[in-house]
């Protein structure tokens, strides 16, 4: 896998709702050999704090070099890059980890909760680009309210896809959480899902699919502090004993590698 560290240009930062922005920046190496479900670590800028590199699903990318980055503001480090603007500059490091292993027959349901969803829209695309046929799979989407959902889903329709909506307080699609959707009579037989988001969330997913006996990626979120398998701040607990790296053996997993309920 081809890694890159590249002085990304800002091209934008887009406010979605009170908290949450997209950032578009010129990355074209990165952008390049970037898959669907990697992620990069992210320095906002030589001399400035926070110091460590935080890791970023990437959000989706073009064929003129651009990369886009869906986030939070949430503490120091992205409220800097929230402020940050078109020409200034970031470090990238990247892509990394292990991403989705996309199947070109079987049916995908892509489930998504809160952040969860940034991976989702760049495998959207990429499941639309290498099969055939899409018209048996789902988009499963996931968040607190109207303001948070709605601008997501909007790039979502472009797709064709069919898409379920849940929040939490009912303002857009049904009240609830997504998990309430995995219904045998919405997921299609056979069905591959690819689903991004909170440990509970991913648990819960994945003891659908287990009773149902869908197969099931996950793609686990994680604080780490290198994205290489140095710091050893990202461990999780797998079935056989092992403890795997979310940054190197991940972020993505099947899930019936982990060990749940740890």
């Amino acid at each position: 896998m081809s890694q890159h560290q590249e002085k990304a240009t800002i091209i934008r930062v887009r406010q979605l709702s009170d908290t949450h922005f997209r950032m578009t920046v010129h990355a074209p190496s990165i952008a390049a050999a970037s898959r669907p479900g990697q992620f990069v670590m992210i320095r906002v800028g030589v001399g400035r704090e926070p110091l460590l590199r935080r890791p970023f699903s990437i959000h989706q990318t073009s064929g003129n070099g651009h990369l886009q980055i869906y986030f939070r503001k949430i503490g120091k480090g992205t409220a800097l890059l929230a402020q940050l603007k078109p020409e200034e500059e970031i470090d990238l490091f990247g892509p990394l980890g292990h991403g989705f292993d996309i199947s070109a027959v079987k049916p995908a349901c892509l489930v998504g909760g809160g952040l969860g969803i940034a991976p989702l829209l760049f495998l959207a695309k990429e499941i639309c680009r290498i099969k055939k046929d899409v018209s048996r799979d789902i988009i499963v989407l996931g968040g607190r309210n109207r303001d948070e959902l709605e601008p997501l889903v909007r790039d979502f329709e472009q797709f064709g896809l069919k898409i379920y909506c849940t929040t939490d307080n009912g303002s857009y699609g049904e009240k609830g959480f997504v998990t309430q959707i995995l219904q045998p009579e919405k997921i299609p037989d056979g069905a591959l899902l690819y689903s991004c988001g909170p440990e509970p969330m991913l648990e819960r997913v994945h003891e659908l699919c287990e009773n149902n006996g869908w197969d099931c990626q996950v793609s686990v979120e994680s604080v780490m502090a290198c994205g290489m398998g140095a710091c050893l701040g990202c461990n999780v607990p797998a079935r056989d004993g092992r403890y795997l790296h979310v940054c190197i053996d991940g972020p993505v997993f099947n899930a019936r590698e982990l060990l749940w309920n740890s």
